[in-house]
Formats: C-alpha cells, structure tokens, sequence
C-alpha cells in the first residue's frame, strides 16, 4: 500500500490565489511546480525577495540568513517562502509581487540534457551550450538549476539565447579558482556528457510591449540573460531605444563585440557602452572608464531619454547594490527597475 502524501492549502493574499502544497516541499517549491511565478531570487534564504507574512496557519522554517530575514520581522510573522514547509493550511500575504509575472507563470519542469560545446569567450568566461530532451519555454532574462548529477554539483545560471522553439540552450558563464561546476568546462566535460536541467525560474525578464527606453546594465557572466533579452528585443521588432552598459575589468574581459555590432546595425536607436575599471596603458583605450554604476550616472545625467525608462540590472551583488541608487535618483520609477543579484554558490 502506497503511502499517501499530506497536502495543504496555501491561500495567497492580495491577489486571491490559491494552490497546494505537500508536507515536506517549500511554499515556494510548490508555487513553481502549479506555475505559480511568485517573487523569488536566491531561492537558498539569503536574498529576502520571496519575503511574506503567514496570516494563519502552522509553519516550520528551515535554516535561513538572519540578513534576508532579520530577527525582528520573524517575530512579527515574517517569513522567507523559499523556507517555509507548511503544518496545516495557510493564508499568507504577499509582500512583493507582480501582476505582470503572475500572468506569465510557466510551470516549472525538470529537463534531461546532454552537453554540446563549451567556446571560450575571455581567459575566465565560457560559452556552454546543452540540448535538452524537450523544448522549454521561458521568458528572456530567466534562469534554470543546471546539475551535473556523477560530481553531485547543482549551479543556477542564466540562459544567454533568446526564448525561441528549440531544445538548444546556452549559457555565459564566469569561471572561479575553486569553482566546483566551473571548473569542469575545461575538458573535464566533453561533449554528450549527462546534466540535468530545471527551471525556468527568475522574475527579471523582459517585459514585452513597453515603448519607453531600455536600460541594460552587467558585469561579468551577467551578459548571459542580458544578450537574451537583447536578442529577443532585436527577433520581436521592437524598436524602442536601447542603452547597454557592460562592465569589465580591462579590454581583454570584454567578448561578443562583433555580435553587438550586429544587434547595433539592426536597431534604430542602440549604444553599446563598455566601460573598463582597471584600465592599463597596454588597453590603449579611449572608451569610459571607472565602475560601471559610475558610468551610469554620467551618461543619465549627460543624456535626456523620454518615457518611461525600463531598467535591467544583472551581475555581482556589489554592482547590482551599487546601481540601483544611480537608478532610482534618476527618477527610474521603482516599479520598472528589475534586477537579478548573481550570488556566490554555498556548499
């Protein structure tokens, strides 16, 4: 006889949805498995987006960053979705959430894949490049859970291809000294090698229809959902003005110039701006140079865009915590400002 799992109700408030959740899955696990897109970020308790308040009901939280949930908002009935398993039924209050993202929830699945290339860009960033067992639907700018099940090693990275038909996803990815997926791409991997896909997740994604100016700001392996939105903007005809501000160390960390050359021949109104924090002599470079929400706050100030500007910030939390006051100063409304904080993995 097969033992039946325990199921609750989860009633979520404002926006008056209801859906399960089984004894044993997050609050937040069970929002993506009903394609339920419900705010979230880190989705491991450190980052405090999934953040609401249980209005009734039994909870438990599992282990979570005093950070993203301080002690004083946990008193007060707080909770972290991500960690929360539910004891009996729950009414709980959203307090970040999205009309936009619940109306394109899609369900998230589990996919087989099978490496097809890893193409160095820079000395440290890496183009890899699967084929899933089935196509996935997502929105440019999301992310999946990519596993490498014979090392166990699980790593969230976004895609870097726009959300077209088709099996073939690919990702920028920045390498570190001790990084336990990373260091796989350089031959440890080789094409046909087994991974397992899940997704997609991930709320910063280009929102469709809009005709004021588009902001896209990145460092590092943020280029990857960045050049999937720039490349979803340039297949849907959209021809809004588009600002890309990209920032790298010295000119040897920059990659895909000829492919942005490209997007900027297809577009009527397209700056690509690079800037480089520490540049040398031997760069011989004439181009912006400084911290990248430096640069922001130059060319904003300098240069008077009209409507509503669209604001698209991905790459280290430093950079990400550093643009969003240049943003907001700026007069971006907040609700327009969408940003994904690429934090180190924990083991």
């Amino acid at each position: 006889m097969s033992e039946t799992t325990t199921t609750y109700k989860v009633r979520l408030e404002p926006v008056g949805i209801e859906m399960d959740v089984e004894e044993g899955e997050t609050v937040l696990d069970a929002g993506f498995r009903q394609g339920i897109a419900l705010m979230h970020g880190c989705k491991e308790g450190q980052c405090g987006s999934c953040k609401a308040r249980v209005l009734s009901g039994d909870i438990e939280m599992l282990k979570y960053s005093t950070f993203a949930l301080p002690d004083y908002e946990r008193e007060n009935e707080h909770v972290l979705l991500c960690k929360t398993h539910a004891y009996s039924d729950l009414e709980v209050e959203l307090l970040n959430f999205d009309e936009e993202l619940l109306s394109h929830s899609i369900a998230v699945k589990s996919f087989e894949a099978r490496l097809a290339k890893v193409t160095p860009l820079t000395h440290d960033i890496r183009l890899l490049e699967i084929d899933l067992d089935k196509p996935m639907k997502f929105w440019a700018g999301q992310y999946v859970d990519l596993t490498l099940p014979d090392i166990g090693v699980t790593r969230a990275f976004s895609m870097a291809n726009a959300p077209v038909d088709g099996t073939r996803l690919s990702f920028i990815i920045k390498k570190y000294p001790n990084g336990l997926f990373s260091s796989q791409l350089d031959g440890a991997l080789q094409p046909g090698a087994v991974l397992q896909a899940k997704g997609p997740y991930g709320t910063c994604f280009r929102r469709e229809g809009r005709t004021g100016p588009l902001l896209l700001i990145g460092g590092g392996s943020g280029m990857s959902p960045l050049w999937s939105m720039l490349s979803d903007q340039v297949q849907s005809g959209d021809q809004r003005p588009v600002r890309f501000f990209y920032g790298a160390r010295t000119r040897a960390d920059l990659f895909m110039l000829d492919e942005i050359a490209a997007v900027a021949a297809a577009l009527p109104d397209f700056e690509f701006i690079p800037a480089l924090s520490h540049a040398t002599a031997d760069d011989q470079w004439d181009g912006e140079t400084g911290f990248i929400h430096e640069v922001v706050q130059r060319r904003l100030a300098a240069e008077s865009l009209s409507g509503v500007i669209d604001a698209y910030a991905c790459g280290p939390v430093p950079m990400i915590d550093a643009v969003l006051p240049v943003l907001q100063m700026a007069n971006v409304e907040p609700d327009h400002i969408f940003f994904d904080k690429f934090t180190p993995a924990t083991r």
